[in-house]
């Protein structure tokens, strides 16, 4: 099998050929090298800029997301407090109402009762009055009658302030107050 691959020509050594092959090669490789590699190698260094400027500007969006999300979180947490604050405010507030109209109303109300109580007294007051002024009428017709004839005015009001004197009103006096 050596044998055969010997005696075709691939295998043979010859000078001639192998130098004008390297020189080929050494052509196609200062060719390729001065308008392909070139271009290649800056195409794939603009192309890993561009990949590591997107790495960089990726990670500058996500600390400035980060950023962002930290201040969104405060606030939040500032605008749950202010919110918590303006509640306990209003209901401070809402309190402080109601404790003032109901000690309005309770004023009112002591107010009615005394202005009542006053309005009492005053009509107890005026019917003990015409109570009295009418037994001093009954008085005057009664001792009239009995006796048969009229009083002069000096001797009516000696009786009629008996007959007052003589009567207890200190029962209706005590019930109205």
């Amino acid at each position: 099998m050596l044998d055969l691959l010997a005696s075709s020509g691939l295998i043979q050594v010859v000078p001639g050929l192998m130098i004008w092959t390297l020189i080929a090669f050494g052509i196609t490789f200062f060719v390729l090298r001065r308008f392909a590699f070139g271009p290649i190698q800056r195409t794939i260094d603009e192309r890993r800029a561009r990949i590591q400027k997107a790495v960089e500007d990726a990670d500058h969006a996500r600390e400035e997301a980060r950023e962002l999300l930290e201040q969104h979180r405060q606030l939040i947490a500032q605008a749950k407090s202010e919110s918590a604050e303006i509640l306990a405010d209003a209901r401070k507030v809402a309190d402080a109402q109601v404790a003032r109209v109901k000690e309005e109303a309770d004023a009112e109300r002591q107010r009615r009762l005394e202005e009542t109580r006053r309005q009492i007294e005053a009509e107890t007051k005026r019917s003990l009055d015409q109570i009295r002024s009418e037994v001093a009428d009954l008085t005057l017709e009664a001792t009239a009658r009995v006796t048969g004839k009229v009083l002069d005015a000096e001797d009516q009001r000696r009786l009629i302030d008996e007959a007052i004197s003589e009567l207890d009103f200190s029962t209706f006096e005590r019930e109205g107050a």
